[in-house]
């Protein structure tokens, strides 16, 4: 099947109205230039996939989502703005039958039950081949779940839905979204005006995390999201 150049975003819209039926149609969302790039060039270098968006932060990928109705939803979990558990909020409330492919550096069991609880389709680390890239999207198309198998075995893949046995699954998605973010280095004014919520709610969660957790202080938050696998050292 013939596949359409490469598109500058200002026209990208205008030229998604010919894309050829079959092509699965791929939003990619990164705030990298160089690492989009690198994506979009795999996944058009073979047949069935078109990329037919790009965004390079939570917002814009929202807008994208919107406007072009991509089949698959590449996103990068950090990115300026709202984040990518944020994002994945957004987009599934626009419609639940969005399927989003969540890639990322941050690799654990905690962050994958994340996603898929708040509705990704499938996780795949930035460290993997690239052809497990075009298997992800293929498989998320599909409607299929795709775990990246560096992290999740077939046995514990039946129990993914189950709350992985750590402290953070006490946590709501809601929480835990605000707890990542805290152990960032985020404020609560900024959670709050990055999520769309008021600081006293943003305040209010904080309190009840801190009382899941049975944690005192911040640094010892941090410590936990740590140890969690949650953020970087």
């Amino acid at each position: 099947m013939p596949k359409a150049a490469p598109l500058e975003p200002a026209i990208r819209e205008k030229a998604t109205q010919n894309v050829p039926p079959g092509l699965i149609k791929v939003l990619l969302a990164d705030d990298h230039p160089v690492v989009r790039d690198g994506y979009r060039n795999l996944l058009e270098s073979v047949h069935d996939i078109q990329v037919i968006a790009e965004a390079d932060n939570g917002e814009a990928c929202c807008n994208c989502y919107k406007n072009y109705a991509p089949d698959v939803v590449v996103l990068d979990l950090n990115m300026p703005g709202i984040d990518g558990l944020e994002t994945i909020r957004r987009i599934k409330a626009m419609s639940q039958e969005a399927r989003i492919l969540v890639f990322s550096m941050h690799g654990s069991e905690t962050i994958i039950w994340q996603v898929m609880r708040l509705g990704a389709k499938g996780y795949l680390d930035k460290k993997s081949g690239k052809q497990q890239m075009v298997k992800a999207v293929r498989q998320v198309a599909q409607g299929e779940i795709f775990i990246d198998a560096e992290y999740v075995t077939h046995a514990a893949l039946q129990k993914l839905f189950a709350a992985p046995k750590d402290p953070l699954s006490a946590l709501s998605s809601r929480e835990f979204q605000i707890f990542k973010m805290l152990a960032e280095g985020h404020s609560i004014i900024g959670i709050a005006a990055a999520i769309s919520i008021s600081p006293k709610t943003v305040g209010g969660h904080h309190t009840n995390i801190m009382k899941k957790l049975a944690i005192h202080n911040d640094a010892e938050l941090t410590r936990m999201a740590i140890r969690c696998n949650v953020i970087e050292p």
